[in-house]
This record gives C-alpha cells, structure tokens and sequence, in this order.
C-alpha cells in the first residue's frame, strides 16, 4: 500500500537489523522499540496510539516468550506484527444488514473524503453479491453533487434517487426519508445515504448529519475518512463521532503517497471497526478490510490470500482446468496465452498485485519501474497475427514478423523477442504443469533452490563429464540431457522494453517475465 510506504520501509529496516542478532539483549529490545516509536511517530500516528503500542511490544518481547524462542529476532517481528492488528481493530467485522430490507447504509465524512465515490463503489460490490441497492442523493450543499453521484451511479450500474437538483436546493432530511420509503416500495433491499460535507468540521456539518439519522434510522453510519488527512484524522474522528456516532470506518485514498499513519489510529481512538479500504479510483478498488492482512501488508509479509481471492473472482475454473490440460499435452499456444493476460488484467493493476507478494517492499524500484503498458503491448503484437501463427509460431518467418509489426506499432525486434520468450515461459509452464521446478533463464538465486543456472556461456558447454552441479533440479536435468539453450535472449518480459534490471526475488521475477518488464 503506497499511503504506509514510508512506515513498512522504516519497520523492515529495523526488523532487518534485528535479525543480524542471536541473541536480544534488553538493550537490543530498548533500541528497537526506539525505532518503531519514531517510525510511527513520523507516520503520523496519535501519540497515545504509540505510547500504548510500544509499552505493549517492549513488556512481550522482554518476556518469556521472547527469552525461550528459537529465533528471538523473529518473535519480535510476530509481537509487533500481533499488536498492529489489535491497533487496527482486531478482527475483520463486515456489513450487517437489517433483518427487514431495507438495510439503510448512511455516509459521513468531510467534503473530498471520497463519499460519493465509495458510495458507488459500495453499490456495485453489493450488486456483485446478489443485492439490489438505491444511492440516495442527499448531499445538496456541494455543487454538482447530485449530478456526480448520478454519473458514479451510471458507472456502477446502480440505481439512484436524486429528486432534487442539489446546489443548495432542496431538505436532505426529507429526502433521505423519501429515499428509505422509495426503495421499500420498488423492493431494494440496500438504501446508500450519500450526505453532505464540509472543508472542516462546523456545527451545521453536525446538525444535518444528526437530523438524517434521526430521520432514517440507519442501520450502518459509515465514516469516510481520507487516509492522507494527517494528524487531523484523529480530531476529526472524535468530533464525528461525538456528532453522528458512527458504527464503523472507511478508509479512502490508500492509493496515495502520504504518510497515512494517522488512519491507523482511528479505530484504535474511537473504537469502531474499519470495514472497507478503498484503494484506487476504479469502482472496483474496494476491499473489505482485514485488520490481520493490512499489519502484514504494512510489515512487508505479504497478502496472499487477498491475491489468490482477487486471482478467483477474475479466472474462470474451466478455463484455468483447460489452460492445464494444454500445458501438461504441450499444447500451450499463444492463443491461450492471450486468454490469460486478459484474466490477468482482470484482476486490476499488476503493481498492486505483484506488491501483495512477500518481501516487495525491498524492491521498491522494480516496482516503479515495472510498466502497465507493456501488458496491452504484448496484447497488441499478438493480436496482429493469424490464428494459424498464433498456434503455430514457428511459421513466423521474416516478412510475417515485419507485417506483425507494422500492425501492432512495434518494431521486428519486439517481435522477435516476444517470440522467444512466450518459448521460454511455455517450457516453465509445462515444467510447473509435470510437477517439476521451473527453470528461469536470467532470474538470481531462488531462495532455497540454490543457483537456477549460469550465463549464457556455461550453457555453450553443454554436457559435461561429471554432469551439472547446478541446485535447480529441473535446470540439472536439463543440463544433463543436453537441454540447455546456447543463448538467452535479452530485454523486458516477452522482449518488450529492454534495458530494466533483473529482480532477484523469485515471486516477482516469474510474473514480470511472463507479463511485464524484467
């Protein structure tokens, strides 16, 4: 997550230096704490937030639980790891819905927190899961409100209840209760209240908001709070749920680059669950917000399991089950290739997905390197060929390749190299589909797989004498049977934009190579 960049970078240092030690010392656990309390600090998160957090850490790790582990340095990292989930909520809470529909969902927060695009948000995610929303235009104050719920509403394919043109004209209470009465009539079974906002936080901000409450009796008041808002996040937390009471926390913008420390304090200050994170502007960057899954994501250990549920709303199971069968019979084709990169774009953005991975906070700069666009270039090269060469691509001879390229906007040589590596990557898939370990030519040491083969000289020699010594299994096996190829080619995955640096971790090295920028 880009808004706690700086946080999970300080913390992975401090951890770092951790590990380099056999044994903690009180010092060691001192020094440490030290750091998590300025790293927090610097993030932006309340001062009574940090002082509780790291009492808690320094009491755990100078315990016996640290003083009897294995690997104390390790220990450490859980207890903060443990303790940042509880400052985070403790445990995912979802939606609850009313007994009886409507569900009546109300939105608060300050003007440009975001509320009118979570709104839409939040209905498609609804649709998606078999419910029948109405976004209800109650917010009159800002101008073109009403009409940009319309268009959010439009996007999501949601329908709304806007009788008054906004702009200052027309009673938002009245309309949020025509709005609960209207949905119950046509039998939606959700109400999405969107309410007015303000700069700052002002009595008649709380009034109105109080009124609607009181008006529709919601069954869910959901504060939307803007993740880059700073120290002020807290206060104005407080002064909202003084005013209105909200019964749970949505964090918006975790897309952004600012500190964001500051919303890690709201639940842990006002006692109300976060429920959503939304984290891009697509409406489908919304995620139910998993306290547990967020520390690992701030401590650099990853989210797999929001990745493998992201990769099962966007793969078709048959599909996937085909896709196999080709791999496991050789039959893997450029064609199916391009079935899978459109799956993948499915899934949103590659830089968000490959940063769910383990580790990718120490790879930052392959990160901001790795270019989206090279995805619908590769898309662009292939849909510039026959369906015969796209089967077969050993059929491309030089006056094909130049036509494909002069069709796609790209050069022979992207041809060329496309060509090679989609060779490369269907012989590692074939390899994964037997069960065996792929081989990935260029990649650095896979940890705990020893050295996946040399250069492209090594490979020149062919089999020797005593056979390969190489700590990659299938790339010994290869080697040993003459396998090898004499030569790698060179540049970007599929030899689109050449010129980037390798990655030395393996999760990411495999999924640039075969979708993106090496």
């Amino acid at each position: 997550m880009a808004t706690f960049g700086t946080l999970s970078d300080r913390l992975t240092e401090t951890f770092r230096n951790l590990r380099t030690k056999g044994k903690l010392t009180a010092s060691d656990v001192d020094g440490t704490v030290r750091e998590i309390r300025r790293a927090l600090l610097d993030a932006d998160v309340a001062l009574t937030v940090v002082k509780d957090f790291t009492a808690k850490v320094r009491e755990r790790a100078l315990g016996d639980e640290v003083n009897k582990a294995l690997n104390p340095a390790q220990q450490v990292v859980q207890i903060v790891n443990e303790e940042l989930v509880q400052i985070l909520g403790g445990e995912q809470r979802r939606l609850q819905f009313a007994k009886t529909a409507p569900t009546v969902i109300m939105l608060a927060g300050l003007q440009g927190s975001g509320k009118t695009t979570f709104a839409g948000k939040l209905a498609k995610q609804l649709e998606g899961e078999g419910h029948t929303p109405l976004l209800v235009a109650a917010d009159l104050q800002r101008p073109n409100a009403v009409n940009q719920l319309q268009v959010v509403a439009e996007q999501a394919g949601a329908t709304i209840y806007a009788p008054e043109p906004g702009n200052g004209v027309g009673d938002p209470v009245k309309v949020s209760r025509d709005g609960v009465e209207h949905a119950r009539r046509q039998q939606h079974d959700v109400v999405i209240i969107d309410t007015a906002g303000r700069l700052g936080v002002d009595a008649e901000l709380m009034k109105q908001a109080a009124d609607i409450r009181a008006a529709v009796q919601p069954d869910e008041v959901l504060f939307v709070i803007d993740a880059m808002i700073g120290q002020d996040a807290v206060n104005t937390a407080k002064a909202f749920q003084e005013g209105v009471d909200f019964t749970g926390v949505v964090l918006s913008k975790l897309d952004g680059d600012a500190r964001g420390g500051a919303a890690l304090s709201v639940a842990s200050i006002t006692g109300r669950p976060i429920i959503f994170a939304s984290t891009g502007e697509r409406l489908e960057d919304l995620e139910p917000f998993y306290p547990d899954r967020m520390a690992s994501r701030i401590l650099d250990l990853g989210d797999i399991l929001t990745l493998i549920e992201q990769a099962q709303q966007a793969f078709d199971e048959e599909e996937a089950m085909k896709v196999a069968e080709k791999l496991a019979t050789e039959q893997f084709t450029l064609e199916d290739f391009l079935e899978q990169l459109q799956q993948m774009k499915k899934m949103g953005s590659m830089k968000k997905m490959l940063g769910m991975l383990p580790g990718m906070g120490q790879m930052k700069q392959q990160l901001d390197d790795f270019d989206e666009r090279e995805i619908d270039r590769t898309e662009a090269i292939i849909r510039s060929m026959t369906p015969g060469e796209r089967r077969n691509p050993k059929v491309l001879n030089g006056s094909r390749r130049l036509r494909i390229a002069r069709g796609s906007g790209m050069t022979v040589t992207d041809v060329n190299q496309l060509v090679a590596r989609f060779e490369q990557a269907a012989k590692m898939m074939k390899t994964v589909a037997r069960g065996g370990t792929p081989n990935i030519p260029g990649m650095g040491p896979v940890p705990g797989m020893g050295r996946p083969g040399g250069s492209s000289k090594r490979g020149k020699k062919g089999k020797s004498s005593s056979g390969s010594r190489s700590g990659n299994p299938a790339k010994r096996a290869a080697e040993n049977s003459g396998a090898v190829a004499t030569a790698q080619p060179t540049g970007s995955g599929f030899g689109l934009g050449g010129g980037a640096k390798a990655p030395t971790e393996a999760d990411l090295a495999e999924i640039q190579k075969l979708f993106g920028k090496s």
